[in-house]
């Protein structure tokens, strides 16, 4: 990257490290580089107006010492004096012009160098989010938690991780992704991916109508802080299949919304009648959650919620996609007014929120499903990502799920020690969600049962192009 400093500035700068703060790294934000190089361009534009002012007082400078040149023959003190005195002043007003210049060149250089970087990473030559860092300690991760890491998982294993996530038959993948590859698909993100597999391989995975139905309504104390958010997305997932919950509270006198999304839900074979199972994840990556969106903003008018109130959304892993693509639907957003996202250990940087949206997504370096997208999360203004870089392990004789790092309460120990955090990015953050919700307190709170439509496939026919389609019988 470019690099500038006016005279005089001590020193040139040196490339922005990520922020850290104890076990954690920040990156977007008030303090991400985006939001800074977006700064520094709203200076570029004052450094120039500045510049063209003093070119202004440059040229009245030069026509002052041209009126003087007769004069320089005069008594020093009034003639030569003068004249060399109002020159000094030009060269210094044409100094301090030329150094304004020069540093909004370099400004814009760097913003064109990182504008640069960002189009390759979309077009698919990325960089892994922390870097190639990850590569010293692979190996550690394989041999000690069996699982590899975020970064391994979002540079290296997209197959791999397709197949961990979906759970979709060996033969069928192999047979998919040699398809794909000899279609010549370059296959750098899961949602694409997943998306193709399901619409010319495995029917099966594709979305169907999700309906939600009220089952309980209850009276609750709601901790409003990330921690307490997390801790309640815990209890909601212990307590069942195929549910989600809206909470409501009051802040200020205004109704605000809490809709919660648990994650993943396994069942054999995935894509039956709960929508939070496997299949859900093809949904999530490769539909952008339409159907369980049009169940969520159902579950939100039987929790009582109206056209325009604020909601926050709150997801984790696969239930963190579909929280994320709520900020994107079209049909949602001109339902409700969504303020804020949280997810947990959720691979969501293929989703592109709208504008004024905030969202904080927690991830743990040993955790491989937030990278099982193969695309890193933005870095902006109001999307910040917290990467945990404790080391964590599987307690002895506890079920190691997807690997020590997915491990939800340790998302809400990361979760509050966000809260106690003094970092900019972090505190601008969550002001925002304390703005929409409010200290906590009482609360409603109501669990909806989320129900997929079941699926009738026909037998399987001689030549079948996927031997796991033809398994499939109403469900």
């Amino acid at each position: 990257m470019a690099e500038a400093t006016p005279s005089g500035g001590g020193g040139e700068l040196g490339p922005l490290e990520l922020a850290t703060d104890g076990n954690m790294r920040i990156r977007g934000g008030v303090g991400g580089i985006r939001f800074q190089l977006e700064e520094l361009m709203a200076g570029v534009a004052e450094l120039n107006g500045m510049a063209d002012e003093l070119a202004a007082v440059e040229i009245g400078v030069w026509r002052i010492w041209e009126e003087l040149c007769p004069y320089q023959y005069d008594p020093r003190p009034s003639g030569t004096a003068a004249l060399i005195a109002v020159g000094e002043g030009g060269q210094s007003v044409r100094a301090v012009r030329e150094d304004l210049q020069h540093l909004s060149d370099q400004v814009r250089a760097s913003h064109g160098d990182y504008e640069r970087a960002e189009a390759l990473s979309a077009a698919g030559f990325r960089l892994p989010q922390d870097g190639w860092s990850f590569l010293p300690l692979l190996f550690v991760d394989l041999t000690q938690a069996n699982y590899p890491s975020r970064d391994a998982a979002e540079a290296l294993a997209l197959p791999v991780s397709i197949g961990l996530l979906t759970t979709i038959a060996k033969e069928d993948l192999a047979r998919a992704m040699a398809a794909e590859l000899a279609a010549g698909r370059y296959m750098s993100a899961a949602g694409p991916v997943l998306r193709r597999l399901a619409e010319n391989y495995l029917p099966q995975l594709k979305p169907r109508p999700v309906t939600a139905v009220e089952e309980l309504t209850r009276d609750v104390d709601v901790d409003t802080s990330p921690a307490g958010l997390l801790a309640r997305l815990r209890e909601l997932d212990a307590a069942g299949h195929g549910t989600i919950e809206v909470v409501q509270v009051e802040n200020g006198g205004r109704k605000a919304f809490i809709v919660i999304v648990p994650g993943t839900q396994p069942t054999d074979p995935p894509g039956g009648v709960n929508p939070l199972d496997k299949a859900g994840i093809v949904e999530a990556l490769g539909y952008g959650s339409e159907q369980l969106n049009a169940a969520v903003t159902s579950a939100l008018h039987q929790a009582g919620a109206s056209k325009g109130d604020q909601v926050v959304a709150v997801g984790y892993s696969q239930g963190g996609a579909h929280a994320m693509n709520l900020s994107s639907d079209k049909a949602f957003l001109a339902e409700f007014d969504l303020k804020y996202v949280l997810t947990a250990g959720s691979p969501v940087g293929g989703i592109t929120p709208a504008a004024g949206i905030t969202s904080l997504h927690l991830e743990h370096r040993q955790d491989w499903v937030p990278g099982s997208d193969g695309i890193p999360n933005a870095d902006t203004r109001d999307r910040v990502t917290v990467t945990l870089t404790d080391r964590v392990v599987t307690p002895d004789g506890k079920d190691p799920g997807l690997g020590p790092g997915h491990n939800l309460e340790n998302y809400e120990e990361g979760a509050r020690a966000v809260s106690a955090s003094v970092d900019p990015s972090l505190v601008a953050n969550t002001a925002v969600l304390a703005g929409v919700l409010g200290a906590g307190g009482a609360g409603t709170a109501t669990r909806f049962a989320v129900h997929r439509e079941p699926q009738v496939t026909t037998a399987r026919q001689p030549g079948s192009p996927s031997s796991g389609a033809a398994r499939w019988v109403a469900r």
